[in-house]
């Protein structure tokens, strides 16, 4: 029998568990009270992927008019590679066009090859360059446009099925 994977809105209950996750998974990572702060401001949606109870993965998007800004977005390093990115990764963007998203952006350290991978196959392509972003390297800004229309929900479908 497959794994399970539940994926849910993240709580203040969460957040514990996602800076520890967090800590495993960045060099620089939030702290704690910037997961408060950000699960407290309107147009903000984090979600939490679990497996048996323990939070393996979460990410966080923040909308801003038709945009959608995923702000974070990891796995726990011992679960990589059982595609629980991709599921977060759908989740999120669901979710975003259910309020009205039309347009996603997000950064990438240029190094993040796994990353740069996932995003792509969401339809992100690279738009621009974010010198230092990140205190040891640059971001890829990257952009997935019309993400509202019935293209990229037959990509999201084939997404969907890939996971069954």
């Amino acid at each position: 029998m497959g794994v399970t994977y539940a994926v849910r809105e993240m709580t203040t209950a969460d957040v514990a568990a996602v800076a520890e996750l967090e800590a495993r998974a960045f060099d620089d990572p939030w702290s704690p009270a910037s997961f408060f702060e950000e699960l407290s401001m309107l147009g903000r949606h984090y979600l939490v992927v679990e497996d048996d109870g323990h939070v393996v993965g979460y990410g966080g998007v923040m909308h801003v008019d038709d945009d959608a800004h995923i702000m974070t977005i990891a796995v726990d390093p011992p679960a990589a590679n059982r595609r629980i990115g991709t599921r977060l990764m759908l989740a999120l963007v669901e979710g975003a066009i259910e309020r009205g998203a039309r347009n996603m952006t997000l950064e990438v350290r240029v190094s993040n090859d796994a990353a740069l991978a996932l995003y792509r196959r969401f339809g992100f392509a690279a738009a621009g360059l974010r010198p230092r972003y990140y205190p040891t390297e640059d971001a890829l800004v990257m952009w997935a446009i019309d993400v509202d229309g019935a293209d990229y929900r037959r990509r999201l479908e084939r997404i969907r099925e890939s996971l069954a």
